[in-house]
């Protein structure tokens, strides 16, 4: 049976935080409070835990999970190799809502679905958020929704839609921003923005030096 915990109490933080953990580890799956909206994580290293947060949200292996880290540095631990311009956007935007599409490094032993040897990787500003992950490690995150409904922006909209599929929900309140993050990608020659979000086109561009239209020029 899933519980909930009231991240806004002290003690029941506490708690919830550490059944989090506990469940992660598991298998089982969490709803966490970000930045941006709630997320439904799992072990990023456990392939049998992704799995079934593909199957909770009912979608395939062609949409694969980001991933949330707790640090600027978990990072390195994760891809190929981190471009410059890439770590100039992490400076300015993380924590925060900003995701990062880069080569993964080949040595890692997980499955995040057909990610064709990338990864979309993001440090979320939530203090509840960043807890977790830095107990735990990265998690495999996505939104908490059922794939084609809303995303959740409350922990009472999460639970309607996943229910008992999860065995953790951490209530953070409203989602501070309701809005997903922005994704840049960095697999190509030159970075692209897939989605624009929480962090303005505009502002990426600033940090980059480049011209707003040059980012989301061919971008679906």
């Amino acid at each position: 049976m899933s519980t909930v915990y009231d991240c806004g109490d002290t003690a029941s933080r506490a708690a919830g935080l550490s059944s989090a953990k506990a469940n992660l580890k598991s298998g089982r799956l969490v709803v966490l409070p970000t930045d941006t909206l709630y997320g439904i994580g799992a072990d990023a290293f456990d392939s049998g835990a992704v799995s079934a947060l593909l199957a909770a949200k009912r979608r395939g292996r062609d949409m694969p999970v980001p991933v949330l880290v707790g640090s600027w540095h978990t990072i390195d631990g994760l891809v190929y190799s981190v471009r410059p311009e890439a770590r100039e956007l992490i400076r300015a935007f993380w924590p925060g809502g900003l995701s990062l599409v880069v080569h993964q490094a080949p040595s890692l032993s997980w499955d995040l679905g057909d990610t064709r040897g990338t990864v979309m990787v993001r440090m979320p500003l939530h203090p509840v958020a960043l807890e977790l992950l830095r107990e735990v490690g990265p998690l495999a995150v996505s939104s908490a929704n059922v794939s084609g409904s809303a995303p959740a922006t409350t922990v009472e909209e999460a639970r309607a839609q996943l229910g008992e599929s999860v065995s953790v929900y951490l209530d953070g309140g409203v989602a501070e921003h309701s809005v997903a993050s922005t994704i840049v990608d960095f697999t190509g020659d030159s970075p692209r923005v897939l989605r624009a979000g929480a962090v303005s086109v505009a502002d990426v561009a600033e940090v980059l030096g480049v011209d707003p239209a040059s980012l989301t020029s061919g971008a679906a």
